[in-house]
């Protein structure tokens, strides 16, 4: 079992608020947590690899096609 808590240093007398702050989010962002915690909240149900790729090549279309009206000025 990993231990999933961020572990800090407590905040020294001449140290600022903010590099707390900072050090404690960059702490947090490194760990993993954060990202673990988001990808929990949604679950999606499990797909094929194959439909997996056709999604990703009818959404990269979709982008080359506005991308392509949006240089002619065409909305």
């Amino acid at each position: 079992m990993v231990n999933d808590m961020v572990q800090v240093t407590r905040k020294d007398e001449r140290e600022a608020n903010e590099n707390l702050i900072r050090r404690f989010n960059r702490r947090v962002l490194q760990s993993g947590v954060l990202a673990k915690a988001k990808t929990s909240m949604r679950f999606a149900k499990p797909i094929s690899k194959t439909e997996r790729r056709k999604k990703a090549i009818v959404r990269r279309q979709r982008k080359a096609d506005k991308m392509a009206k949006i240089r002619l000025g065409i909305r």
